[in-house]
């Protein structure tokens, strides 16, 4: 009989799919309500705009990279849009395409930097984390409440799923995305590249793959995810603000990682980080339903499974290197 053998690099995406199960069930079994379908889609309806800028964070990762410029991309994108529709007048059909392509152009720069300049990317993307935030106080310092109909409908739209149940719009933009990006990192020549310059750079330059255009496109990308995101997160709170997505960088981070991905790269599934996403929520959620607890435990929370999964990462990479006496 033929033994069942589970690849290392499957452990962490097997850990994560388990224990999502188990507070599942625990918080079904503890809180009356909790344990319907319902519930599971209001992480997705919660957690839509996160679950974008992580896939972008996923594909970094992968790389070897870091991105710490998403949550100030996001606040930026809140801002120029709320400043551009009820300040200055402007449809939406003009500032969505807008704010997208700011976004993935500010990405595609910041890659360019990290390759062609060889610095570091947490340097490169810290100083687009200052820039972002920064430009946003240059636009006010106060929130911009919209009230724009196209952005109050987004807003409020609820799309009926059998059961009674229903979703937002947003959720249908971020599984979309989710579809996309599993297509994009295991379907395509870029993403056989991404993970082969996330395995050994040097190596993917001897193979004679575009490792230049592959980082710019791979930042690019996180860009764009991270202008998206912000554009589903101003259909969520329906306003701009300087202080918005504040720290969001690290709870992106701790998605991908949770879910799977190694912080060194090469190794990862970008549904891994869908799995890191629904964990970080329904850990909101159980804090939530119990009602005693501050919401920083979601913090000390995801920052323990966040150094539990860096441990397993460690320890699972550790059996394949040969130690010297």
């Amino acid at each position: 009989m033929a033994r069942f053998a589970i690849k290392k690099q499957h452990v962490p995406i097997i850990a994560s799919t388990a224990l999502l199960i188990l507070i599942f069930a625990a918080g079904s079994l503890r809180y009356t309500g909790f344990f319907s379908l319902q519930v599971l889609l209001n992480l997705l309806i919660d957690n839509a705009f996160l679950l974008i800028v992580a896939v972008g964070m996923t594909f970094v990762i992968l790389s070897g990279g870091i991105d710490l410029s998403v949550g100030s991309v996001i606040a930026l994108t809140t801002m120029l849009s709320a400043a551009l529709i009820e300040q200055a007048g402007w449809p939406p059909a003009v500032v969505i395409p807008l704010v997208l392509a700011l976004g993935t152009s500010m990405g595609a720069g910041m890659g360019a930097i990290i390759h062609y300049y060889r610095i570091q990317p947490f340097i490169v993307t810290l100083a687009g984390m200052f820039l972002a935030r920064g430009l946003c106080f240059v636009i006010s310092i106060n929130a911009i409440t919209i009230k724009d109909p196209f952005y109050v409908t987004m807003a409020q739209t609820r799309v009926p799923i059998p059961g009674g149940n229903f979703i937002s719009i947003s959720v249908i933009i971020a599984l979309a995305v989710l579809a996309a990006a599993i297509w994009l990192a295991h379907f395509t020549r870029f993403g056989r590249c991404v993970y082969a310059i996330g395995g050994n750079e040097y190596s993917a330059l001897l193979m004679g793959l575009p490792v230049g255009r592959t980082k710019v496109l791979i930042y690019a990308f996180s860009g764009f995810c991270s202008a998206l995101a912000g554009v589903v997160f101003t259909f969520y709170m329906l306003s701009g603000y300087g202080l918005h997505a504040l720290g969001l960088e690290l709870d992106t981070i701790a998605a991908v990682v949770i879910g799977g991905t190694l912080l060194t790269g090469g190794v990862g599934y970008v549904f891994g980080t869908f799995l890191g996403v629904m964990l970080q929520g329904i850990i909101q959620t159980i804090i939530s339903f119990e009602g005693t607890l501050s919401s920083w435990w979601t913090k000390i929370v995801i920052g323990v499974l966040l150094l539990l999964f860096i441990l397993l990462q460690r320890l699972l990479s550790s059996r394949g290197e040969v130690r010297e006496a």
